[in-house]
């Protein structure tokens, strides 16, 4: 067997839960390369990654890293992406694009459920895959217990490449179980090979056996080796390891530190000799294509108030340089990025990951081609929101300017969202969690100069009625010269719930002439913005019974400010109820969070409907329940409290329900004082 070393730049992710220290691999990676002379530290903010304002005050990723580094004459475009669950769109929005990901982990089994969502996210995209254990040298517990936990929360099959070799409970170095070699770690150097210890040669061969058990579950030559106890060459392993990387059938797990540069380098070797080429990954992805024709990807867009719209692409085929015309627009300056760093380009080619300035047209998702084609669909899909806060421009002439750049904050990450909700007359803006929130409302300060405010958003209350009413009323005014009058006689009556509002009238003999009536109507329908409880009125019939005109003073604004003022004298004796809107929930969560979840619900006046084991989410349930709308304000913060971060949830209007007591109360008083 002659396994083929792929060629060609190649475009790398890395992804992972918070504080897994993917932004301290990238350093390592870049260190070790020759790319930094010394390495940063997130915690002092001097990472090439992280290098908004935003991520540096957090300590943590918001927002896609490009960089790159050439390793053994191969070169690589390495996309760092945020740990939070609540920027993972940012992955979502690369990973269809992307050659391979690293999902960098801690050797922690109890926090290894926080990697199914990610892992999820790599399966819908078939991306190859590594994961790479990192801070092996503070491990607790056994590599096996860990792998077992990482086998319980993957749906492909994983395979153990390094078994970590342990002195007084720390683990020093590693055995490739491919090449069956021992190594001890040096900080900030390569590994060092050294004759295998006699205490780790019997555990070596447990471990290698069971990976070359799962290489031959996809490869019948291995699997008549092993029947016959033949041992395989070491180039057929690693051309299995290389082909079911490349399928997807396999993820394989390498250990090391990338604090010390522990276990990176043997990474990186794995990166050049596994991951696969533009050609394969084009194919992967159905995406045709040839030199003669220009195909690219938008994975990302930036924009900066100095130096305007950066739109990052992967190019696909063909090439692009600077000055290019395309559909969309001219390009207007080619950089490759070093995280906040732009190195200026003439010229780039397939494979490669560059940012086209000035592209306004482009958005995150799209494709750029050359013939104006697009060669599929849009790639973008969007997480939906689970938070929200109701915005307020400070100065009220900045309105217009605070929707432009609400809009701009879009293009930057889709799942950030602004909306008007008509029922209760607000801006809000919508998104993730709480700090995927404040992290726009600080771009907006610092991007745009705009200072804005925020609330919880209002719960779009209504209130109805329980019994009906007669009413007559008259509006009547004389101020010289025509006199306005208008007398109406109405009858009030609830309506099932969700009729809406419905109008008649059943006048005899002209009382109100016939071209008033409308009028009758209008002024009843200004009334149901507000009733008595100060919530829009549904669910009520009104009828014209009867009324009195005058030949001269009668008009139609007199007509509806008689109607208006039947409605707000009349409506009080109908025995007005608050209605509060009622959503059907479904909440996703491991299923070992179950019961913290059932109390949660429970506490916020939630009724459970029932459960059902979420589709592909091996362990995971869903469950149903109906909740007051009121109730979800910062309901995502509890169950990510609940279950490591990774519960969600998704709600939808359902009905209107009566509420009354002390809460209904309380929601009266403080609508009637203007909180």
């Amino acid at each position: 067997m002659t396994m083929e070393k792929p060629t060609g730049p190649r475009t790398v992710a890395l992804v992972g839960p918070y504080s897994s220290g993917k932004t301290t691999l990238l350093e390592s990676m870049l260190h070790i390369c020759g790319e930094i002379s010394r390495k940063g530290k997130v915690d002092d903010g001097s990472t090439i990654g992280d290098s908004a304002d935003e991520a540096r005050q957090r300590k943590m990723s918001v927002e896609v890293n490009s960089a790159h580094f050439s390793f053994m004459g191969d070169d690589f475009y390495i996309l760092d992406c945020p740990g939070s669950v609540e920027f993972m769109q940012e992955s979502r929005n690369v990973l269809s694009a992307v050659d391979a990901a690293v999902l960098v982990c801690e050797p922690d089994p109890d926090r290894n459920v926080t990697l199914l969502p990610i892992l999820k996210l790599l399966e819908e995209n078939d991306t190859p895959t590594f994961i790479f254990v990192n801070k092996v040298d503070r491990a607790k517990g056994s590599v096996h217990t860990l792998f077992q936990s990482l086998e319980e929360v993957s749906n492909r099959d994983l395979v153990l490449r390094q078994m970590p070799i342990v002195n007084d409970g720390t683990v020093t170095g590693y055995v490739d179980l491919a090449s069956e070699r021992a190594y001890v770690y040096k900080d900030g150097q390569a590994s060092k090979i050294i004759d295998m210890p006699p205490e780790v040669a019997e555990m070596e061969g447990t471990s290698r056996f069971t990976m070359l058990e799962t290489l031959a579950d996809y490869d019948d030559h291995l699997m008549e080796e092993l029947l016959e106890d033949i041992e395989p060459q070491h180039e057929e392993i690693y051309e299995l390891l290389q082909q079911d990387l490349q399928k997807g059938f396999l993820v394989p797990i390498f250990l090391g530190a990338a604090d010390s540069d522990h276990g990176v380098r043997r990474l990186l070797k794995a990166l050049r000799h596994e991951v696969p080429s533009n050609e394969k990954t084009a194919e992967r992805a159905a995406i045709e294509i040839g030199e003669d024709r220009t195909i690219a990807q938008v994975l990302k867009t930036y924009i900066s108030a100095q130096g305007g719209k950066l739109s990052l692409v992967r190019i696909w085929s063909g090439t692009i340089s600077d000055g290019d015309a395309f559909e969309a627009g001219r390009v207007s300056g080619l950089v490759r990025l070093q995280g906040a760093q732009q190195e200026k380009l003439d010229r780039a080619s397939a494979g490669e990951v560059v940012a086209l300035g000035r592209m306004e047209a482009l958005r995150t998702g799209d494709f750029l081609t050359s013939d104006g084609v697009e060669p599929i669909a849009s790639r973008l899909s969007v997480f939906e929101p689970v938070f929200d806060f109701s915005l307020f421009a400070e100065r009220r002439e900045d309105d217009v300017k605070l929707s432009a750049a609400l809009a701009k904050l879009n293009e930057e990450d889709p799942s950030l969202i602004a909306e008007h909700r008509q029922e209760t007359q607000e801006l809000l803006l919508r998104g993730q969690g709480e700090i995927h929130l404040s992290v726009a409302l600080e771009r907006l300060k610092s991007k745009y100069g705009l200072s804005v405010t925020h609330s919880e958003p209002k719960v779009a209350f209504k209130e109805a009625i329980r019994k009906g009413t007669v009413h007559h009323a008259r509006f009547k005014k004389q101020s010289g010269g025509h006199g306005q009058f208008g007398d109406v006689k109405i009858e009030i009556k609830p309506l099932p719930r969700g009729e809406g509002f419905q109008f008649s009238e059943t006048v005899v003999g002209g009382s109100v002439p016939k071209q008033f009536i409308p009028a009758v109507e209008n002024g009843v329908k200004d009334y149901l913005g507000a009733g008595p409880l100060g919530f829009p009125v549904v669910d009520i019939s009104v009828t014209l019974l009867d009324g009195q005109h005058h030949s001269v003073d009668s008009s139609e604004n007199a007509f509806r400010s008689a109607a208006r003022i039947a409605m707000s004298e009349g409506m009080p004796n109908c025995s007005p109820v608050l209605l509060e809107p009622v959503c059907k929930v479904e909440i996703a969560m491991p299923a070992t969070f179950t019961s913290k979840v059932n109390g949660i619900v429970s506490s916020r006046r939630g009724q459970i409907l029932g459960f059902d084991a979420r589709e592909g989410w091996h362990g995971w349930e869903v469950l149903s329940a109906m909740m007051p709308e009121q109730e979800l304000r910062g309901l995502i913060i509890d169950l990510r409290s609940a279950t490591q971060g990774v519960g969600t949830f998704r709600a939808e209007f359902d009905h209107l329900q009566e509420l009354t007591g002390a809460l209904a109360e309380r929601i009266v008083e403080q609508a009637g004082s203007g909180h």
